[in-house]
């Protein structure tokens, strides 16, 4: 079946999270080290609200878990006090320097061009308008139209049925393993870019492509 669209995960894939180790390290005390360490905590509580049917946005827990690894690394820092290193933040991450490139290489390829990311609507606007990426993409979706995050069947399912897609006419483009892990249950392509200190998941199945970057995919994924 020929590949028709392309799915983006946004958070790490496509926007740099430099904004967030800065803020989230002075949080803690300095630890810019610690920014791996909370994100892997926000997205294991993600799930923990998935499973628990407990939807709340992805900055919401976001904070959560910033006060959570504060609590543990033996750090006070109040709700406020997270608010301000996660919320205004996350909305001001720049795109990797490779990604314009092949977003514009993508839709002169004759690429449809989507995204499915676990932020709300209403911060994956903000976050689009400073990175100025909105206009290579039809549309947004937010798992908060399903209240379930990815790697939840339910995300992948629902940007489908609304775009009218098979599931192999489709390619999901994700740094993280889990993600595609998701996406290839579905039955989606998937892409892996291997950014600094992503590794894939060796109990799922192998994703269709791996790349060390942005740079080339729309040869890649053959034309």
């Amino acid at each position: 079946m020929t590949l028709k669209a392309v799915f983006f995960d946004i958070n790490e894939t496509t926007l740099d999270l430099a904004p967030l180790r800065a803020s989230v390290g002075a949080a803690l005390g300095g630890r810019e080290d610690l920014l791996s360490l909370w994100f892997t905590t926000l997205l294991h509580y993600s799930l923990v609200d998935t499973l628990t049917d407990n939807y709340h946005d992805f900055a919401e827990i976001g904070v959560a878990t910033l006060m959570m690894i504060a609590q543990k690394q033996g750090v006070s820092l109040s709700r406020a006090e997270a608010e301000a290193a996660v919320q205004a933040p996350f909305r001001v991450m720049p795109p990797h320097a490779d990604v314009i490139p092949a977003l514009q290489e993508l839709r002169a390829a004759g690429y449809r061009l989507f995204v499915l990311a676990n932020s709300a609507a209403e911060v994956l606007a903000a976050q689009f308008q400073h990175a100025g990426i909105a206009q290579y993409f039809e549309r947004v979706f937010s798992v908060e139209e399903v209240r379930a995050f990815k790697p939840d069947p339910r995300p992948y399912r629902h940007a489908l049925t609304a775009l009218g897609f098979e599931a192999a006419e489709v390619a999901m483009v994700a740094c993280h393993a889990w993600d595609l892990a998701g996406a290839k249950r579905v039955g989606l392509k998937t892409v892996f870019i291997a950014r600094k200190g992503q590794v894939l998941y060796p109990n799922a199945a192998a994703p269709d492509l791996i790349l060390p970057s942005f740079e080339g995919l729309a040869a890649a994924l053959g034309r």
